[in-house]
């Protein structure tokens, strides 16, 4: 399954990288020591290591919602 934004290909969002103890770099399985925005050809996204983007907050009128 596709998802349906373009997700940008990168270590920090791969489902085999992991955080390195110093908060800078990702530890990967097959290569070793890697920066969160580099990448390779085992690439495979994580989405729960993505962060949302939040949206501006929108004030809503009452009669919006009335049917």
């Amino acid at each position: 399954m596709r998802p349906s934004v373009e997700i940008t290909k990168q270590c920090s969002l791969c489902e085999i990288g992991r955080p390195g103890p110093d908060g800078k770099s990702v530890l990967c399985v097959k290569k070793g020591v890697m920066a969160p925005e580099d990448r390779c050809r085992h690439f495979r996204y994580d989405p729960l290591k993505r962060e949302p983007v939040l949206l501006p907050k929108q004030e809503h009128d009452p009669d919006e919602f009335k049917l």
